[in-house]
């Protein structure tokens, strides 16, 4: 019996499973074996993002549909190709890098009969993660529930289910590179839409395999999340204290000035004033997130 969700969405959809790969070769084949065996009625998707190794050729070979980017265009760029290409239904997104075990994905993708997004909630095995990633992990966490005023348990995990149609309304916001995971769920939150985090493993990086991410190159990418969480997800939780706060210092200056030298000083007019444009700048980032956060069907 065809069952339905809170979208009145029936569970039998069309799946389609999406790998964004940049030099998979080693793992690409394990990933598609695992999708068709635990989800066989599924379209499988690799987008190979300009792969210098044979990744393409390996993703065909083990039977999966590929479509193939001349130059690399970043895992962001390879979500939305996929997106463009897929009509309808049900998509789940995994990693070519053998981190994420496809046996988790029926489970992600039966909790869409429920809510419009889930968010593979990363558990590490064997200590797998360098301190200082899972250290900006947890500050990204801690930053994004603060703002979105929801828990978040991953903001950036790469594996994740969600409907077609809702994702594709937040096309024109989504970036190019590695921060779509963490854009895409605050779009679903702050859109109002219902998403899930589910607790799953992620397994030690296969050897003669290595991240595609740099610690120093990254280290201004990272920021530049924060600053993009930050102006997406809620600017008058963060601008408004900081404002507020500036203009209580210069109220306190000020009166410490005139009792006892009788003036203004430099430091007064610096706070006041930075602390009423910081609280106004605050409100027209806050009508920025709004309208970039509208959807378009």
């Amino acid at each position: 019996m065809e069952q339905f969700g809170e979208s009145g969405r029936g569970s039998d959809e069309q799946v389609t499973v999406v790998v964004p790969s940049y030099n998979e070769e080693r793992t690409i084949a394990r990933i598609v074996d695992g999708i068709r065996q635990h989800l066989p009625h599924a379209r499988i998707l690799v987008i190979n993002d300009g792969s210098s190794d044979d990744t393409a050729r390996v993703a065909e070979q083990a039977g999966a549909e590929v479509i193939s980017h001349p130059i690399n265009k970043g895992n962001g760029a390879a979500v939305k190709t996929a997106l463009r290409a897929i009509r309808g239904g049900r998509v789940a997104v995994i990693d070519g890098d053998g981190q994420h075990d496809p046996a988790e994905l029926p489970m992600l993708l039966a909790e869409l009969d429920r809510f419009d997004l889930v968010v593979g909630s990363r558990t590490f095995a064997n200590g797998e993660g360098s301190f200082l990633r899972n250290s900006g992990n947890v500050l990204l966490r801690l930053l994004a529930s603060f703002l979105a005023e929801q828990e978040i348990t991953d903001l950036t995990s790469g594996m994740r289910a969600f409907h077609h149609d809702i994702a594709c309304r937040f096309l024109h916001v989504y970036p190019n590179g590695y921060s779509f995971p963490s854009t895409s769920t605050l779009c679903f939150v702050g859109a109002g839409y219902s998403v899930k985090f589910m607790p799953i493993r992620v397994q030690p990086r296969p050897s003669g395999t290595e991240s595609k991410l740099r610690p120093f190159r990254e280290g201004f990418r990272f920021v530049q999340l924060i600053l993009r969480i930050i102006t997406m997800a809620n600017p008058n939780k963060i601008f408004f204290p900081v404002g507020l706060a500036m203009m209580v210092i210069g109220g306190l200056l000020l009166i410490r000035n005139l009792i006892y030298f009788g003036q203004f000083s430099a430091g007064v007019v610096l706070f006041l004033a930075g602390g009423v444009n910081t609280i106004f700048f605050g409100l027209i980032l806050d009508q920025f997130a709004t309208i970039r956060l509208q959807e378009r069907e």
